[in-house]
């Protein structure tokens, strides 16, 4: 298959955590036969530094001519601690998810048997929690009206959905439980709120085409306290924007490492893939960054253009490399690999078809990792 990616790395950790995952999609291509063409460009702070505008137009159109956008992380502290900035790197994501049509954001969270103990919840709670969330992306309050009164005293955020755009991320979310265990949950504050109402009236009749489906609700508030008192309950979880945004960082903590969570935002005809962390930038250059989160989005990258046994070679590599506890110091505290480390040996384990050794003085010198 031929494809052009788009690579946006963005600020902080995304290019060093990017680079592992073109580095592992470049093993793939040759694995396989693929042809996959990458092309950089610029988007958050350091787009704000060079041209003033967080989304470029060149960056943008290059978007728009690739069959998928490879991204990293935006954010930068000059941002950050001072909210009163007019132009601010969010901007940049949150204008192309838009351009981009990028209505569905899907992120998968499972709880890894040799990383039980790394989180902060009891592993008998955690274990054999393997759920995704499926987070409407371009509605909501986060793009609804929005004004201060001249005295600023005084500030409105309007939320706003309709049916259509609940419908068509609900399908996508109906259709992801019929390929796993067959349970959706709609997350929701119908008691509370209109566009909740309208939620659950449109997912309610949805749900006559899915008969095989089990449909039930939550309300958010008691949704969030269920995602660590027993997370193996969910299978596939529905919700807004915001409420989809604070659940999924939540969720994170099941792995063990929010390095460790993927997702990918999709639309009708473009697709961006990206790790859930932030920009971190304390650790930028550092070669502490996780890339996992990034290397798997790019899993979910080739399972968007039915590559799923590629996918599954990239997945199954991670699952060794956490089996071998060969990690960042977030997982691996006492005898942890470098980000570049843990890059190469996923590189060289998807090169490599046969059964291996991992020669660990020679992954930490930068030779082939494989014996």
């Amino acid at each position: 298959m031929k494809l052009k990616i788009a690579v946006l790395p963005g600020d902080g950790i995304g290019p060093e955590v990017t680079k592992q995952s073109v580095k592992v999609l470049k093993a793939i291509a040759e694995r396989f036969d693929h042809d996959f063409e990458f092309e950089e460009a610029v988007v958050g702070a350091i787009a704000i530094d060079r041209t003033g505008d967080p989304l470029p137009y060149d960056t943008l159109e290059l978007c728009k001519e690739s069959d998928a956008v490879l991204f990293g992380a935006i954010g930068h502290p000059k941002y950050d601690n001072h909210p009163n900035a007019k132009t601010r790197p969010e901007q940049g994501l949150l204008r192309l998810r838009k351009e981009l049509g990028l209505f569905a954001n899907i992120r998968p969270v499972k709880a890894y048997n040799n990383l039980l103990e790394h989180s902060p919840l009891r592993p008998e709670r955690i274990a054999g929690a393997d759920l995704v969330i499926y987070r409407e992306l371009t509605g909501g309050i986060y793009f609804g009206d929005k004004s201060t009164s001249e005295d600023g005293l005084t500030a409105t955020d309007v939320c706003t959905y309709n049916v259509s755009e609940i419908e068509r991320i609900a399908h996508l979310a109906f259709k992801a439980a019929e390929q796993r265990s067959k349970k959706l949950t709609l997350v929701d504050k119908a008691n509370v709120l209109e566009t909740s109402r309208l939620w659950r009236k449109t997912v309610t009749k949805l749900a006559e085409d899915y008969p095989d489906l089990e449909l039930d609700f939550l309300f958010v508030d008691n949704a969030a306290m269920q995602m660590v008192i027993n997370p193996k309950q969910f299978d596939v979880i529905l919700t807004e924007n915001m409420f989809g945004d604070i659940l999924s960082d939540e969720a994170s903590v099941i792995g063990g490492s929010i390095g460790l969570l993927a997702s990918a935002s999709t639309g009708l005809e473009n697709a961006l893939f990206e790790p859930i962390h932030g920009s971190f930038p304390q650790a930028t250059g550092k070669g502490i960054a996780n890339p996992v989160a990034s290397i798997l989005s790019a899993a979910m990258l080739l399972d968007h253009f039915n590559l799923t046994t590629e996918a599954k070679v990239v997945r199954k590599a991670v699952e060794e490399s956490i089996a071998l506890n060969i990690c960042t110091q977030d997982i691996n505290k006492n005898n942890h690999y470098s980000t570049e480390k843990v890059g190469d040996f996923l590189e060289g384990r998807i090169s490599e078809t046969e059964n291996y050794q991992i020669n660990d003085r020679n992954l930490n010198i930068g030779q082939m990792t494989i014996i």
